[in-house]
């Protein structure tokens, strides 16, 4: 975290995180006070993205900025690991050399490879989850802080990139038209009370035909400040998707 926060401030950035697997594993202060549109974006775009060795990526932010891109400046520490900046103009890219980088990683060498193994499942080893799960996405609206991995039955189809996109895709419709704003955001200020507890609490989208065992579910739930997105297999009855996203989110409460 010191090492992460130090390099960030001599890069001219408060907002820096490091991501294995397209999963932040560290990150600064400001970069946890993003909005979790963004705190789910930016680590997903950068997990999505082929791997190199540098990248300087223009990107908007939703809540943030809209219309103004910012930068998004990545740079692979180990196979697997990317320290990412979230940067204005400045600084170029070619400013942080190999001496910068030196400077401030390699004292923690070590601890950056204990990040690694961290791998794409992002759950402890042995979690129970349903065998129907395909993917999660879990988020923790006011900490900004988030969970997922697309590799749970990892030999079964959709591959994890269409896993990912599924995921992805149905994150945007549920948070645009099935959820309410995020607590304190100036949508909310404004929205009635009485309209807010109409808000469905949980929704569902099945991803092709709606026929027995084709098509596959997606699941949204939110509970508190937690909000559960899963993909399920096409064997998963309709029925129960409700129930099932219900107890994997008590199960993954004490996670986040």
């Amino acid at each position: 975290q010191e090492a992460l926060s130090g390099f960030a401030e001599a890069a001219g950035t408060a907002f820096g995180s490091l991501v294995v697997s397209g999963r932040v594993v560290a990150a600064t202060e400001s970069w946890w006070r993003l909005g979790t549109p963004e705190a789910v974006l930016l680590p997903w775009l950068v997990g999505s993205l082929p791997p190199q060795a540098a990248r300087d990526y223009p990107v908007y932010l939703p809540h943030g900025s809209p219309t103004v891109p910012h930068r998004l400046l990545t740079l692979t520490l180990l196979p697997g690991l990317e320290l990412c900046l979230l940067c204005g103009p400045r600084p170029p890219l070619s400013q942080l050399d190999p001496q910068l980088l030196d400077r401030w990683w390699q004292p923690v060498l070590e601890p950056l490879r204990a990040c690694v193994p961290l791998g794409p499942r992002a759950l402890p080893a042995g979690f129970p989850l349903h065998m129907d799960i395909l993917g999660l996405l879990l988020l923790h609206l006011e900490l900004k802080r988030c969970l997922f991995t697309v590799e749970p039955s990892g030999d079964q189809e959709p591959s994890p990139e269409q896993r990912r996109r599924l995921l992805r895709s149905f994150y945007t419709l549920a948070t645009a038209t099935h959820f309410p704003p995020e607590p304190g955001s100036p949508e909310e200020k404004v929205e009635d009370a009485a309209q807010r507890t109409q808000v469905p609490r949980a929704c569902y989208l099945v991803s092709g035909p709606e026929e027995p065992g084709t098509g596959w579910r997606l699941v949204a739930l939110q509970s508190g400040p937690r909000r559960l997105l899963l993909l399920l297999s096409a064997q998963s009855p309709i029925h129960a998707m409700r129930g099932l996203a219900t107890h994997t989110l008590h199960a993954l409460t004490p996670l986040l």
